[in-house]
């Protein structure tokens, strides 16, 4: 009994003992929870300040300003919204070309040893411009068989007189007659033989030349010239090209699927492949009944303006929309929209802004600061991209005139991002 009560005993002396040294170790750890708690309290704290911060810094730089110096060296340049057809349009490719009767391939109808070249690649030249001469021995022939032909035409002129008379008066049998009118018909078709073949070599009947004009058949600039001095002209090889650009118009490959929409009169607005920036406009006037190529497409032919055409030349590939409505939507050029993470910015030049004052400690010199312009960030929604121009739509209204940047908006974003800081 004794043994058992020391037994108890000595447990519970046991229990105490750990009970107690919990209860130190509780102790001991409640200061650093307490230093936790108030780091977590700091931390969260500190996060939210710069959370602050970062809301007021990004408010900060959606503004950012060039000096004048800088404007000019990165080529900033501004405009407005403008009103494009940019709605469901077709798409299709196609080149610049002219009408069949507005070009030509000059050739010449007798062969010979090229004299001279009148003309450089590129001149203009009216119909009937001498471009080119040969020279050819034959044509001092067919001069002298015309002049033949004259010269008997008019003799057996007088013996068709002479017999008529004769024949009329019973003097001689009427067979005489007859024989004499038909040496003068067949004299009288040998001579407008060979004056048909002068003329059509552009060559004077009368008189004795072996020089022969190669002219310009139409209106137009010289293209290329496939011949050079002394070397020997062969009948129906191309010696010039002349091209009359005045009738300029395009044709464009149109898809099976998408014929159902093409009409006569719609309108296209088309860009060169080189030239994305400049929209040129035409209207179809033609469109083809069966399929030109193995590619199941349709040519379609729009006619270019005039004023349009200048400075085009046949052969140029282009990119066109065919409009198949006539609503427009507000548009800038594609450069002026840039993004920033998941936005989309334009750059808006403001006006009158005041210009930023410069302390200067006691002592220093006053400097010349230069002017600055000032942008500011303006958030858009765009659209339909197309022909180098892109639909804007403005999270906030905006003044129809104000000046937009439309060529140095990367540029303006980069700075902003970097703080839109400004040293003087």
């Amino acid at each position: 009994m004794k043994n058992i009560d020391n037994s108890l005993a000595a447990k519970s002396v046991k229990i105490l003992t750990q009970s107690s040294q919990s209860l130190i170790s509780l102790r001991a750890l409640l200061p650093i929870a307490i230093g936790i708690a108030c780091l977590a309290v700091t931390l969260a704290s500190c996060n939210e300040k710069k959370a602050e911060e970062a809301q007021e810094e990004e408010k900060e730089t959606t503004e950012v300003a060039l000096t004048e110096s800088q404007y000019k060296t990165v080529g900033i340049e501004t405009g407005i919204v403008e009103d494009r057809n940019l709605n469901k349009v077709i798409k299709a490719n196609g080149y610049t070309t002219v009408p069949p009767q507005n070009s030509a391939e000059v050739s010449t109808l007798i062969g010979g040893t090229v004299k001279d070249i009148y003309v450089l690649e590129g001149t203009y030249v009216n119909k009937g411009k001498v471009l080119a001469t040969i020279q050819n021995l034959e044509v001092i022939e067919m001069q002298e068989d015309y002049q033949s032909a004259v010269a008997n035409v008019e003799f057996l002129q007088l013996e068709y007189n002479r017999q008529k008379t004769l024949s009329e008066e019973n003097v001689n049998p009427r067979k005489t007659f007859q024989e004499v009118k038909a040496k003068l018909a067949a004299e009288r078709a040998r001579a407008q033989a060979a004056k048909n073949k002068l003329d059509a070599l552009h060559v004077n009947a009368k008189g004795t030349t072996s020089v022969v004009p190669i002219v310009s058949p139409i209106n137009g600039f010289v293209g290329k010239i496939n011949i050079a001095k002394g070397a020997f002209a062969n009948t129906g090889v191309s010696l010039f090209e002349v091209v009359d650009n005045s009738q300029m118009h395009l044709d464009l490959n149109v898809y099976e699927k998408d014929l159902g929409s093409i009409s006569v009169g719609q309108v296209i607005d088309f860009v060169l492949t080189n030239q994305s920036n400049k929209s040129i406009k035409g209207k179809i006037f033609g469109i083809n009944k069966s399929f030109s190529n193995e590619s199941k497409t349709v040519a379609v032919h729009a006619k270019i303006d005039p004023a349009d055409a200048k400075g085009l030349i046949p052969g140029m590939y282009v990119s066109a929309n065919i409009n198949i409505t006539n609503a427009t939507v507000p548009a800038l050029p594609k450069d002026a929209v840039v993004r920033n993470a998941d936005k989309y910015f334009v750059f808006v030049q403001e006006e009158g802004h005041a210009e930023e004052k410069h302390e200067h400690k006691a002592g220093e010199k006053e400097e010349a600061h230069e002017e600055e312009v000032h942008f500011k960030a303006v958030e858009v929604i765009p659209g339909t991209t197309d022909l180098g121009f892109t639909e804007v739509k403005f999270v906030d209204k905006i003044d129809s005139q104000v000046k937009i940047v439309t060529k140095g908006a990367f540029y303006l974003l980069s700075a902003m991002k970097g703080g839109g800081e400004h040293s003087h």
